[in-house]
């Protein structure tokens, strides 16, 4: 190996009795080809088999808890009991590669398609995402809040006893634990809204009711992360000065990682706080070292993710960059970093273990992934 890339192969330790063996993660990616009764499909295995032998840590494609929360065809589902035999074969899969096995938990909100949920699309408020022919969702009750914040716990016992090392609750990418938390999807004068403080009150129920899962189920260290979006673009919608709110709120909760959503590790502020500083700088240095950050977005080369470790974020994950490349850990590792692979190839889904609707979705993406323009 190239001595300038050793310490992306140092271990970490993450929350008070657990160790990854490196610094890279594999990120959640929504990969739209589990089965349509909600079970694990074999290419989904297949695919993330080929991507958990050099990363530390595979982070799933997310899993709704409550059956009105599925947010994409083909997903796979935790929302019940008769599924854990489908996690927990996915979770062995992914641990017999040597990585730890985290299920992505979440619901969909406003985002979920019509047609998988009978048209009852819910939210916090009665407000449509923008853009055009977006679902108006009904506003979820008092009571159905609630038992959405059990079923997060529930979806955790069912990850606890598939066998999965840690669950990452996914408050970013404008699902439901962000709706609630925005002020342009959450319009409710109520506990659950109103006020940024009474705003945070859903997300952080999430977090406590997972939390108290782990504390139940568990029988050794579980890890439980929470996955967040910096800004949004809507007005009104979360400004970098708000997210600053909710991570003074999270890091309280005794998580063992935060996960910063972006597309760029780079991209600077939009409004709030520092503008045209990058976020990840303005979020590190609010958590300072109080919880462990995972960063991410377009890192492709080697010379990018240690660029990204330099910056002070512990735990570098790759999303877009271990599809093209499944080897690209191994790589690294092997002192190969030059034969690293930074654009798909259009002729080679069979050869990287891509499953035909992900395989689909790239290729129909003009600039999700680079070389396909």
């Amino acid at each position: 190996m190239n001595s300038k890339y050793t310490p992306l192969f140092e271990s970490f330790n993450l929350g008070k009795e657990l160790e990854v063996k490196n610094r890279l993660v594999m990120a959640p990616m929504t990969n739209f080809s589990s089965n349509p009764d909600g079970t694990v499909s074999d290419a989904e295995v297949n695919y993330y088999e080929r991507r958990s032998s050099g990363v530390s840590m595979v982070i799933t494609a997310c899993t709704y808890v409550t059956a009105n929360g599925k947010g994409f065809h083909g997903e796979f589902g935790g929302d019940k009991d008769e599924l854990i035999p489908s996690l927990s074969r996915l979770a062995s899969a992914i641990k017999a590669k040597g990585a730890k096995a985290i299920l992505q938990i979440f619901h969909g909100g406003r985002e979920v398609p019509p047609e998988l949920v009978n048209g009852d699309v819910v939210s916090a408020s009665n407000i449509p995402s923008e853009g055009e022919g977006k679902a108006v969702p009904r506003p979820l009750s008092e009571k159905e809040i609630e038992s959405i914040i059990l079923d997060f716990g529930e979806t955790t016992r069912r990850a606890i006893e598939a066998g999965f090392d840690g669950v990452e609750i996914h408050g970013a990418n404008g699902y439901l634990l962000q709706q609630f938390f925005s002020p342009h999807s959450n319009r409710r004068e109520d506990k659950w809204g109103g006020s940024l403080e009474k705003r945070l009150t859903f997300p952080l129920a999430v977090v406590d009711e997972v939390k108290k899962a782990v504390a139940e189920h568990a029988k050794g260290p579980f890890i439980v992360g929470y996955r967040f979006s910096p800004e949004e673009p809507e007005t009104p919608g979360i400004t970098m000065d708000d997210t600053l709110a909710l991570i003074d709120g999270l890091v309280t909760k005794d998580l063992d990682y935060l996960h910063v959503s972006l597309m760029d590790f780079w991209s600077k502020a939009r409004r709030g706080a520092e503008v045209d500083r990058p976020r990840i700088e303005i979020i590190k240095e609010r958590i300072g070292d109080q919880v462990p950050i995972i960063g991410v977005g377009s890192i492709y080369t080697a010379d990018d993710a240690i660029k990204a470790l330099q910056s002070g974020v512990p735990l570098i994950a790759l999303g877009r960059e271990i599809i093209i490349d499944p080897e690209w850990v191994q790589k690294v590792e092997q002192g190969r970093e030059a034969e690293i692979v930074t654009k798909i190839n259009k002729d080679n889904q069979q050869q990287l273990d891509i499953p035909d609707p992900l395989w689909q979705a790239i290729i129909h993406s003009p600039g999700w992934f680079p070389g396909i323009g």
